[in-house]
């Protein structure tokens, strides 16, 4: 089954941030616009065959923002695109994903994405995710995901504290009760790198529930 999505997004929608340079804290505060439609599509297809599902999809976004800083108008145009697989096979499933963006940013959509002395920063990441249920129902699961954000042209890595990679290693249990709540157990380990050198680590183990409607 084959389905495509072409969104249209609101333009004008003003958000404050700062348009950083080198990574170092800046004066400069901006307020991004959009001066046209944002557009976004998606196609999917999804498949069945018999011990095998799966899913395909591609999408893809351009935004053109225009921002001020210190009383000078400026714009760019941000695009992104993504493409991922998730098979299954009887009690194993794999996942595989990766985007690609300039001028997107990382962690949230336009943030650091931008050096308004440099020009657009790259972007790219991607996770691989591996499932098994065992026999008591229990599902398993292992997953790493990394992100990058490259400096612009003529940016040095040297003192640069802007980050360089975010990765992220998941292993988690997960087991139904009902067919609407799930026990879920993970342990994470997350590391964030700079340009610099500059490392952030943290592991933390996590009890729960999830509640499906």
């Amino acid at each position: 089954m084959a389905f495509k999505q072409l969104f249209i997004t609101n333009p004008n929608q003003g958000i404050s941030c700062a348009v950083s340079d080198s990574g170092a804290a800046t004066s400069i505060t901006s307020d991004l616009y959009q001066d046209r439609f944002g557009l976004e599509g998606k196609a999917s297809y999804s498949f069945a065959a018999d011990n095998f599902t799966g899913k395909l999809w591609i999408s893809g976004a351009s935004n053109k923002v225009k921002y001020s800083a210190d009383g000078t108008a400026k714009e760019y145009t941000a695009t992104a695109a993504d493409i991922g697989a998730n098979i299954n096979a009887g009690n194993f499933g794999l996942t595989g994903y990766y985007y690609a963006g300039e001028g997107a940013g990382t962690t949230f959509f336009l943030a650091n994405g931008y050096s308004g002395a440099n020009g657009k920063r790259d972007s790219d990441g991607g996770y691989l995710q591996a499932t098994y249920v065992l026999p008591t129902k229990t599902k398993l699961g292992v997953a790493f995901g990394r992100s990058n954000l490259d400096l612009a042209s003529g940016e040095s890595a040297t003192s640069n504290t802007l980050v360089d990679k975010n990765e992220r290693t998941t292993v988690g249990l997960y087991h139904p009760l009902t067919k609407h709540l799930n026990l879920v157990g993970e342990w994470n380990q997350v590391e964030a790198t700079s340009h610099s050198g500059l490392r952030n680590q943290s592991t933390t183990g996590s009890l729960g529930a999830i509640l499906f409607f």
